[in-house]
């Protein structure tokens, strides 16, 4: 009898679904694809692959991006094993790295009014990429459809726009494919929803996830919605080439007029939080490496060694700029990297650096313009001619010797004849307690020097 219950209990819960063993991620790939959504989708895998989903249903709906976000998705995707499902759901368009994406799943099912193609490779000015990098693009959409046994040749003219044909081949059968606006030289392929069954880049036409569920025989299933954490937002953020070449912009300059004042100020910290913004970012993204961020580092030593301990601004301060810059460089190219990939990481290093050199000049001006400049500058020059001096009762002190109340890097404060006086060093490094000597007063600057005790 209590068998009999047993099996009674059972098939009612197997019945309902409670002891169902499916289990689908349902992931979104929208809007642009930029480099901090492979560290999503690979969180999302490896999340899936842990709770031995069944599938992994991506909603796409964008029109395309970062190749080589893209080739980290479609990579990941690719390398899972079978026993994961993966299906791109094209909810709108599936253009360019988003074709790619699609074309590296398993099944690839469309909603009405949907499209697939048209991921021809552009560079950073959004032209046409050279015919290498086109060459690239070609091979890789086409071993991406191979390993899912979709047409090669689609595949190839929705990159290249010099392939012409006019027959398909699906599934054995070969299909007539001259009515196909993308089977003309001089046109890329684009793939309504229609079309891309016909032509086997498509397996099936759904409106909504549940009959996506439906058509894989897993109605019922249990749904699990991921979404873009906090961290993976602002990461995607920073590395929006545009956010990512402000923070380059901000970080040059705020070093630059770091190194033309004394000391350590506000510029500086604004310049070092920026570069560490941006390097953190990439870092996440996993575009910067820890030899790369180690050059940086070298780089900041430099310029803080130029500021804060050597006099002036030579060799060490220049060789820092440079080390930064390298540094910067690295970081902007991917770990599978295009050849355009080098020419867009030498113009986001361009487009800092000229930013910038640009904004210290827009800042000079405005700065001498404001309300707040004029009130604590003078609004005419004070000519000798006119009766001024620029003698402010400092002149009698040359020659005199004193005390150097605070380190002088080179700038600090000495105290001369009981008086507390700002000073600069005539080029070596004046600790605090030294002797010094005032050898010159030009205005408000005192030059001294560090007396040698016997």
């Amino acid at each position: 009898m209590k068998p009999c219950l047993f099996n009674i209990t059972l098939m009612f819960f197997l019945s309902t679904g409670v002891l169902s063993a499916d289990l689908v991620y349902h992931v979104p790939i929208h809007k642009t694809i930029d480099l901090g959504l492979p560290a999503f989708i690979e969180r999302a895998i490896a999340e899936a692959k842990e709770d031995k989903a069944s599938a992994i249903v991506f909603d796409i709906d964008t029109f395309g991006g970062r190749v080589d976000g893209a080739t980290e998705i479609k990579n990941a995707i690719l390398q899972l094993d079978s026993s994961i499902t993966t299906v791109a759901f094209i909810t709108g368009e599936a253009a360019s790295a988003g074709a790619l994406i699609s074309l590296a799943c398993t099944k690839i099912v469309m909603t009405k009014g949907a499209s697939i193609g048209a991921a021809t490779a552009v560079d950073i000015q959004g032209n046409k990429a050279s015919e290498k990098v086109i060459s690239y693009m070609r091979s890789m959409m086409r071993s991406t459809a191979e390993a899912r046994g979709r047409s090669p040749i689609l595949a190839e003219a929705m990159v290249d726009d010099s392939i012409g044909f006019s027959h398909v081949v699906v599934r054995g059968d070969s299909l007539e494919a001259s009515d196909l606006e993308g089977s003309k030289k001089g046109k890329l392929l684009t793939l309504s929803t229609t079309q891309a069954l016909k032509f086997g880049i498509a397996d099936h036409s759904v409106e909504t996830l549940p009959e996506v569920l439906e058509f894989l025989g897993m109605s019922g299933a249990q749904i699990k919605e991921m979404d873009v954490n906090w961290s993976e937002k602002l990461v995607r953020f920073l590395t929006d080439p545009i956010v990512s070449s402000l923070l380059m912009t901000l970080g040059f300059l705020g070093l630059l007029f770091e190194i033309q004042s004394p000391g350590w100020g506000i510029p500086g910290t604004v310049g070092i939080v920026a570069l560490s913004l941006f390097f953190g970012a990439t870092l996440f993204a996993e575009l910067a490496t820890m030899e790369e961020l180690l050059i940086l580092l070298v780089g900041v030593a430099l310029v803080l060694a130029e500021v804060l301990v050597i006099p002036g601004f030579g060799v060490v301060g220049i060789m820092g700029i440079i080390t930064i810059m390298l540094g910067l460089y690295l970081m902007l190219i991917p770990k599978h990297p295009l050849p355009s990939d080098l020419s867009s990481a030498s113009w986001g290093l361009v487009i800092g650096l000229v930013g910038g050199l640009v904004g210290i000049f827009l800042m000079g001006r405005v700065l001498i313009r404001s309300r707040f400049w004029q009130k604590i500058t003078l609004p005419f020059t004070e000519r000798s001619s006119e009766g001024y001096s620029t003698s402010i009762g400092l002149e009698e002190l040359v020659g005199s010797h004193g005390e150097a109340i605070t380190d002088l890097r080179p700038a600090g404060q000495v105290s001369i004849a009981a008086r507390r006086i700002s000073a600069v060093s005539e080029g070596d490094f004046i600790n605090k307690g030294d002797s010094v000597e005032v050898l010159s007063v030009e205005g408000y600057r005192v030059m001294v020097r560090k007396l040698e005790t016997s």
